[in-house]
């Protein structure tokens, strides 16, 4: 079972270490480290980026570059969840508009999980850019 474990360094910072071992700065401040709700953010532009290289891979789609911007609003009352997320996908490749649209769409509609989490609470849309390559 993954685990999250943070130990708190001062003020609104911990140390956030995973069972691997890696360790990044969580900052309630957002001064000297990531907001833990930016990370509910990470999360899902992580999680639907690799989904999608993965099916464009499957689908033989010659990717060459992605990039993933999710922007959220969160409700005005604690304990404030996201209830807009937006994700935008920058593919980069000679691809198929149809084949990027099916991989964003499983990605968001079955495979995701953080995606799915957070749309327990949030409606999610999203956009993309086929970015050709010359050659």
């Amino acid at each position: 079972m993954p685990q999250a474990t943070v130990n708190w360094i001062d003020g609104l910072k911990f140390e956030a270490i995973t069972q691997e071992g890696y360790t990044f700065t969580i900052d309630g401040k957002r001064e000297e480290g990531v907001g833990a709700m930016d990370l509910m953010l990470f999360s899902v532009a992580g999680c639907t980026a690799v989904d999608v290289v993965i099916i464009l891979k499957k689908q033989r789609q010659p990717v060459e570059g992605v990039t993933v911007k999710v922007s959220g609003e969160r409700a005005a009352e604690h304990p404030k969840v996201y209830t807009k997320v937006h994700i935008e996908y920058l593919v980069k490749g000679n691809l198929d508009p149809k084949k990027v649209e099916r991989a964003i769409q499983l990605s968001e509609e079955k495979f995701c999980s953080a995606s799915a989490m957070v749309r327990k609470t949030a409606e999610i849309t999203h956009s993309y850019q086929i970015v050709p390559v010359d050659g």
